[in-house]
């Protein structure tokens, strides 16, 4: 016996399927065919709306996949990009960041699934996005000299989602264009402000600082130096004029950084069990093995 519903369905169905593709025409975005069933998918999210200000961890991961998808489709278009999770490279930096996820407190959202990348991009570069998904540059990753720069920039990555910045800056983002309403934000505009932020939008004073805080004490949880994140600061507050500096533009006053990161290094003194990730022989030899073979290592 066939379901009555859908062979003879009421006539407000009709009408609602009409004004949910009408919307969906005027607001997505489409990468690919979708069925009826995600209109109307679509169309309910965006008839709820979608409020930033609270959010459950599953929602954000759901959104923050979908953003994901977009800065891959970007990236690959301007030639850069996220390699695949096969590659050495990918393989490294994700043993580096699982660590760290490993001892977060349920304080620190332990909840998130994090996911980290590599891009093949020869810039230095690194940006998160909602959700758990963290971003490397394989040219950051070559301008490191130890594991432990490295361990303290993906520490500041995890920081950043932790704390919801991207969030915070979506509304923000939203209120200054006008499109924040009572009833949220439609999904495409969701994920078209965390492209946005995650691509191009510099990060506060303030959120840098909790993410430097958070990174810094997440490295030392697995046994990193936390001289490795201030020099690898330092380096970058040395070549802020210098080519290819991209993260400058999303990560401002690194000198500042340096200070703020050297005190509390100073406060509180690394114990023996903190003093890895600082040989650059070792940390030179990987990134040859897992980035370039071209590499020179003295």
């Amino acid at each position: 016996m066939k379901n009555k519903f859908f062979t003879h369905p009421p006539r407000w169905v009709y009408g609602l399927i009409a004004l949910i593709t009408t919307g969906t025409i005027f607001l997505a975005q489409p990468v690919q065919a979708i069925s009826i069933w995600d209109i109307i998918r679509g169309g309910a999210q965006v008839l709820q709306g979608i409020q930033l200000g609270s959010m459950s961890p599953e929602r954000e991961m759901s959104l923050g996949g979908q953003i994901d998808q977009q800065i891959k489709q970007q990236l690959a278009g301007n030639g850069t990009p996220v390699v695949r999770n096969d590659h050495l490279a990918t393989q490294y930096i994700n043993t580096i960041g699982q660590r760290m996820v490993e001892r977060l407190t349920p304080e620190e959202r332990r909840n998130i699934n994090f996911t980290f990348q590599v891009v093949n991009d020869p810039n230095v570069n690194a940006f998160a996005t909602m959700g758990g998904y963290v971003y490397i540059n394989a040219g950051l990753m070559v301008l490191a000299d130890t594991e432990a720069e490295l361990a303290g920039v993906i520490g500041h990555e995890m920081g950043h989602i932790i704390e919801r910045h991207a969030i915070k800056q979506m509304r923000e983002r939203a209120i200054q264009q006008g499109i924040l309403s009572a009833a949220g934000l439609n999904q495409a505009q969701v994920i078209q402000l965390g492209v946005e932020v995650a691509l191009n939008l510099p990060n506060s004073r303030s959120d840098e600082n909790d993410a430097d805080t958070l990174g810094l004490s997440m490295m030392r949880r697995v046994g990193y130096h936390p001289l490795g994140m201030a020099n690898f600061m330092a380096k970058l507050a040395r070549q802020g004029g210098g080519r290819g500096m991209t993260i400058l533009s999303t990560h401002p006053n690194p000198g500042d950084r340096v200070n703020s990161i050297t005190q509390q290094i100073a406060q509180n003194p690394p114990t023996p069990t903190e003093m890895g990730g600082m040989d650059t022989q070792a940390y030179c030899l990987e990134i040859r093995r897992v980035v370039s073979d071209r590499i020179q290592c003295s």
